[in-house]
């Protein structure tokens, strides 16, 4: 049994449309992270299929309940966790006070594990804590009464760096433990880290989805080059190479000559280098084969923008 799934969930407002008949399923013990840019409609999945609003069209059931029913939801929400995309609190109230409120609806199990484990200040009040300890503490709320499905709605947002290392330490453990997550992104490296399969959102509506291991072919990585040599594009036109610019350049020439380029100089041939700008979605060491043979004199490799990932997408399903 899927321990989340939509079948054409749609959510209409006045002025256009949230999400647009998504039809995905997250299974029992499975890593899924709904990979999107703001405005994509993420969160408003999230609400919709927690019942915190209705929706126009479509259906969802989460942990085998149908959440427009509203005891079966109620039902299924003792074993939810949730994490809202922006938590707040009672800023009066201290950490302790919050957890014992949460404590006394739907239990605390592992709260002495999982305060040692983020390192939260619970005696301060909320109106004392940075951004990061208010993200730890729902964090916290969120996993307290040990869940057997949590839905978290970009929860590395706000994070400081060690807080976020911990995270992804603890939400590897807690995959191990069969516990199912659903999590929303902004964050194509992220989501490549923690999760086992990713569905793609763009303005409301689902692009696909498909194991994380596929992403690395899927959105590629952007190139940068520069080679100390004149070369044409044709160099480049190779399986993988996509948006391919390319720039043969004069050192020295009507300008101030740097140090950098004086040294570029001196190791190419003439004094004409080219910059290449692509993305590659192929073998990443068949890449480095091929440009080997140029004298290179930077080779710069990092994720693609999102922007391109979801354009690919776009492209993909015109042809």
């Amino acid at each position: 049994m899927a321990a989340m799934e939509l079948r054409g969930l749609t959510k209409e407002y006045g002025g256009g449309t949230g999400i647009d008949s998504l039809t995905f399923s997250v299974e029992a013990g499975e890593l899924f992270g709904l990979l999107g840019p703001q405005g994509a409609g993420k969160t408003t999945t999230i609400r919709t299929v927690l019942g915190f609003q209705s929706p126009t069209a479509g259906a969802a059931t989460v942990l085998g309940f149908d959440t427009q029913n509203e005891r079966d939801l109620r039902q299924a929400k003792a074993d939810i966790g949730y994490l809202p995309a922006s938590p707040a609190f009672d800023e009066s109230a201290t950490g302790t006070e919050i957890l014992d409120s949460h404590g006394r609806i739907k239990g605390d199990a592992r709260r002495e594990e999982l305060l040692a484990r983020f390192d939260l200040p619970v005696d301060r009040r909320v109106r004392d804590y940075s951004t990061s300890n208010v993200q730890k503490l729902a964090l916290v709320g969120a996993f307290v009464h040990d869940p057997a499905l949590v839905i978290m709605d970009e929860p590395t947002v706000g994070l400081d760096p060690l807080a976020n290392q911990r995270f992804n330490e603890f939400i590897c453990e807690e995959q191990r433990r069969d516990v199912t997550i659903f999590v929303t992104s902004r964050v194509l490296s992220e989501v490549q880290r923690l999760c086992d399969r990713v569905g793609f959102l763009w303005d409301g509506r689902l692009l696909g989805t498909e194991p994380v291991e596929s992403l690395g072919y899927r959105c590629g990585k952007t190139v940068h080059l520069r080679v100390a040599e004149a070369l044409d594009a044709s160099a480049f036109e190779f399986d993988g190479v996509h948006d391919l610019t390319v720039r043969t350049v004069s050192i020295g020439e009507d300008r101030e000559t740097t140090s950098a380029e004086t040294n570029e100089r001196e190791l190419g041939a003439s004094n004409v280098v080219t910059e290449v700008s692509f993305t590659f979605t192929g073998d990443v060491n068949a890449l480095v084969e091929t440009v080997s043979s140029y004298p290179l004199l930077e080779f710069d490799l990092e994720d693609a923008p999102l922007e391109t990932v979801f354009g690919q997408l776009y492209d993909a399903m015109d042809t």
